[in-house]
C-alpha cells in the first residue's frame, strides 16, 4: 500500500473527507472514463464503477466504489459516508439486481444479492479491514442499517445477467 492510500485509510473517518470526497466523485467518473476504468479513486483504494439501471430513469448508473473481493464475488457497501439515507445506486439495486462492474478496465456483468445474518457479519469483517472508517459511517447514519451487497458475476443469458456491453 502506498504512503498516500495508508494516509486515505487514517482520515477516511473525518466527516471533512466525506465531504469532500462526494465532490471529488465527478472527477474521479471523468478519470475512470478517460482511463476506460483502469484508473478510479486515483488508484489509492481497491475501487470499481457499478453501473445499475436507473429504478426511476431506467437510464444507466455509473459510481466508483471501494470493494473487496470474496472468492469471485466483489463486496460493496452502502455507506454513503455515514450519511443518514441510502444512496441511490443501492435503491437501483434492490430494484434491478442486474448491474454490471468495471474493475481495472474490465467489464463484468454481475447480481447483486443483500447480504445477511452471518454472511453479512463475515462481510462486514472484510470491508472494514479495508477501510476502518465503515465504523464511523454506521455510527453517523443515525440508525440506519446499511446494506452489503455481493455482486456475482453472471454469464450471458443467465438470470440477472445484463450482458457485457462493448
Amino acid at each position: 500500500m502506498s504512503v498516500l492510500g495508508a494516509l486515505t485509510r487514517r482520515v477516511g473517518h473525518h466527516r471533512w473527507f466525506g465531504a469532500a470526497a462526494r465532490l471529488l466523485v465527478p472527477a474521479d467518473r471523468m478519470v475512470g472514463r478517460l482511463t476506460r476504468g483502469r484508473v478510479v479513486a486515483l488508484g489509492l483504494i481497491p475501487s470499481l464503477v457499478l453501473t445499475t439501471t436507473g429504478r426511476r430513469s431506467g437510464k444507466p448508473r455509473s459510481n466508483p466504489l471501494l470493494y473487496v473481493r470474496d472468492g469471485d464475488a466483489f463486496v460493496v457497501i452502502g455507506s454513503n459516508w455515514g450519511q443518514t439515507h441510502h444512496p441511490g445506486w443501492a435503491m437501483n439495486l434492490l430494484a434491478q439486481p442486474g448491474a454490471e462492474v468495471d474493475v481495472r478496465g474490465r467489464r463484468i456483468p454481475v447480481r447483486a444479492d443483500v447480504a445477511t445474518g452471518a454472511e453479512r457479519d463475515r462481510l462486514w469483517h472484510l470491508l472494514v479491514t479495508e477501510w476502518p472508517a465503515y465504523r464511523t459511517y454506521v455510527r453517523r447514519a443515525g440508525g440506519r442499517e446499511i446494506r452489503i451487497f455481493r455482486l456475482v458475476p453472471v454469464g450471458r443469458g443467465e438470470p440477472g445477467g445484463t450482458g457485457e456491453r462493448g
